[in-house]
């Protein structure tokens, strides 16, 4: 699994060293760049967690506090996420921050523990929104068979697979249709709420805050459905070395992007209780077709499409990001040469694209989407409290690094005991054994890396592989692109 210094290139004739290759193109501008944010953040969430918040916190005036609150923390955690992307200008997110302040060992457990759980968790998560909001309108008034969801599922996954290795402006496109797409839909929820705010339906409004549950397991399991919807506010740090000027388009479109995901999330909660009791939203299965059955009457079936489309549109997002870290991690010898290569002609890394994918398909399988949610966050601010230490050392040992964007130190404070509170809260109110389970997956890390990476045993057994997969997929190594 080790891999030179030198780049490297796999032959029918064995191995050659200091073979010329290429790097991926800067194709993200501004416009797709904030397409690529938003458009991933506006997925499924906003249309399948709102039920979940309001549960957990036990009131309508408490759920929107939530919502709030989280658009409040992906807002100054995308903040230090800007800094650290212009100061360390490579593709990668978390993993290559953690990587080049904390070290080897920690940026491997995250690879490792985002390749194998947190992007296919999430991949699956978004993927069987889209499936039971596709499938919604053909079995009005009863729950679709599973076998069905999870084969509508696949073959989004599968779709999404293959245009993220064929072309990169091809995907950004598709984000942007779709970012547009599903602002206008919420944009109909939001005035639909309007109008019934008018009309009097405020009956949700009044003690709003009656029946608040303030346990701390509640609030963070309330957390982690709303965070859900916000996932996706780091995604353009994974393709930093495809953007166009990303000194000033990274911190650019994340103050574009975020806040107004934010306030549209507000509005169309507001909307929802407007149109719906707090027992008739918790009570149901799809909260934007039960609003659209309401308010729209006989054109519900719109909200069914529109939220099957947001969910693929946050999914293509995801897939764009999520081969990055993959391919990132190869790229520094710590996952197999394979995976740090691009398409020849199409320069897409298709091999880490693909490898995401299977194991997506695999973790389809058993998927549950309201477990998927909780240790998909769980797991996910474990590594965002570690990215945020490191930029504190930077900002405490590396003062003199040049900085085209600085955030202010108390920030990453904040961010940083958020995530710490993320993750400890509810395994102290009310442990599951679940959460061992993860921690103990992300600490098995430790048991491959020390031979494998620290010790480079057998650093050779995937050479034979190489070479097939390289000359089947059409594939060379790709340098970096800073």
């Amino acid at each position: 699994m080790s891999r030179k210094n030198s780049v490297i290139s796999y032959t029918s004739s064995g191995i050659n060293d200091k073979v010329q290759t290429f790097s991926l193109k800067r194709e993200v501008g501004l416009v797709s760049a904030v397409s690529l944010i938003a458009g991933t953040m506006i997925g499924s969430g906003i249309f399948m967690s709102p039920q979940w918040v309001l549960y957990n916190i036990g009131s309508p005036g408490g759920s929107l506090v939530i919502w709030a609150a989280c658009g409040v923390l992906a807002m100054l955690g995308s903040l230090c996420y800007a800094e650290l992307g212009t100061v360390i200008r490579e593709s990668g997110g978390e993993y290559i921050y953690i990587l080049r302040t904390s070290g080897p060992l920690p940026a491997f457990l995250l690879a490792f523990t985002s390749m194998f759980v947190v992007r296919p968790a999430s991949i699956t998560g978004i993927s069987l929104s889209f499936a039971e909001y596709a499938v919604a309108p053909f079995y009005q008034g009863c729950y679709p068979p599973q076998l069905v969801v999870k084969s509508v599922a696949a073959a989004c996954i599968l779709t999404l697979a293959i245009v993220n290795c064929l072309n990169v402006r091809f995907s950004m496109s598709i984000q942007v249709i779709f970012t547009v797409a599903k602002v206008l839909a919420l944009l109909v929820i939001v005035i639909g709420g309007v109008l019934l705010l008018f009309r009097g339906h405020t009956d949700s409004f009044h003690k709003a805050f009656e029946g608040t549950i303030v346990g701390i397991n509640n609030i963070g399991v309330a957390f982690y459905q709303g965070l859900w919807s916000y996932d996706g506010w780091n995604n353009l740090n994974y393709a930093t070395e495809e953007l166009k000027r990303p000194e000033v388009n990274l911190p650019r479109a994340l103050m574009i992007a975020i806040p107004m995901v934010t306030a549209l999330y507000l509005l169309v909660n507001v909307s929802y209780l407007a149109a719906m009791t707090p027992r008739e939203l918790m009570s149901s299965n799809a909260v934007a077709v039960t609003w659209g059955t309401k308010v729209l009457g006989s054109w519900a079936w719109l909200m069914s499409v529109a939220a099957a489309l947001s969910a693929f549109g946050s999914l293509n997002g995801t897939f764009f990001s999520g081969g990055r870290v993959c391919f990132v991690a190869a790229r520094e010898g710590h996952m197999p040469d394979i995976l740090a290569m691009a398409h020849a002609r199409r320069l897409t890394p298709s091999p880490a694209l693909i490898f995401t994918t299977t194991l997506s398909l695999l973790v389809l399988i058993p998927g549950d989407f309201q477990t998927i949610v909780n240790f998909f966050s769980f797991t996910a601010w474990f590594f965002y409290g570690i990215t945020l230490s490191g930029l504190l050392y930077l900002k405490i040992r590396k003062p003199h690094l040049h900085r085209p964007y600085k955030v202010p130190f108390i920030i990453p404070i904040m961010v940083l005991i958020a995530a710490v509170l993320l993750v400890l809260a509810p395994i102290v109110d009310n442990p599951q054994i679940e959460y061992l389970y993860v921690t103990l997956f992300i600490i098995s890390g430790i048991f491959i890396y020390i031979p494998f990476i620290h010790f480079k045993l057998c650093p050779g057994v995937f050479n034979k592989a190489t070479v097939f997969l390289q000359l089947f997929l059409e594939v060379s190594p790709a340098d970096k692109n800073v």
